[in-house]
């Protein structure tokens, strides 16, 4: 195959697999359970699973994609969409999930993902580094006395499922995107080595 096609199927299977988490992520922000000013989503798998599966550029890109695309008036976040976006309290999340993704995916990248106690791991960083930009902003619309009652404890158990779930569909995304655990291509370019070979 000639080098400049082997280019453009990277650049198209890249777009794909991003637009393709993007909207998994908005299809769980759909998924919620609304008891307080944040409501509880499947938008945490999506974002682990972009991470763990595409890698930190491709992971980061996609919630990045999910992140502006709502803000320009899709309606794809959990409530809703558009810049009045950028004034709900839940936008933290939203920003952390681009930084969630990106560190969870280059755990992944050094290996993270390849035992069980590791990826559980990762999941729990990526997790945490959701719940800090997530707090942090909420506290500009809670007192501090209840921020953790709102922001962060109500959604512990769920989290606990979601990273069982994610780590039980972990092997079929890898099928799915052809990523092999034995023996996996590096995340950021599962190309680019035969490009340049």
């Amino acid at each position: 195959m000639p080098r400049t096609s082997i280019k453009a199927h990277v650049i198209v299977r890249d777009v794909v697999l991003v637009v393709s988490f993007a909207l998994l992520t908005a299809v769980c922000a759909k998924i919620k359970l609304q008891i307080g000013i944040v409501p509880i989503t499947m938008q945490t798998f999506a974002v682990i699973l972009s991470g763990l599966l595409l890698g930190s550029r491709r992971g980061a890109l996609s919630q990045i994609t999910y992140l502006f695309g709502g803000l320009s008036g899709i309606l794809w976040f959990s409530l809703g969409g558009g810049m009045a976006y950028l004034m709900s309290p839940t936008l933290g999340y939203i920003v952390g999930f681009i930084f969630a993704a990106f560190i969870a995916g280059k755990l992944a990248e050094r290996g993270w993902d390849r035992k069980l106690i590791t990826t559980g791991l990762a999941m729990i960083i990526g997790l945490s580094i959701v719940y800090f930009f997530g707090l942090l902003w909420l506290a500009r619309f809670v007192p501090a006395d209840r921020l953790l009652a709102a922001g962060l404890i109500p959604f512990l158990p769920g989290e606990v499922l979601k990273v069982l779930l994610a780590g039980l569909l972990l092997p079929l995304g890898w099928k799915l995107i052809g990523k092999s655990k034995k023996f996996p291509p590096e995340a950021d370019q599962p190309m680019a080595e035969k490009i340049k070979k």
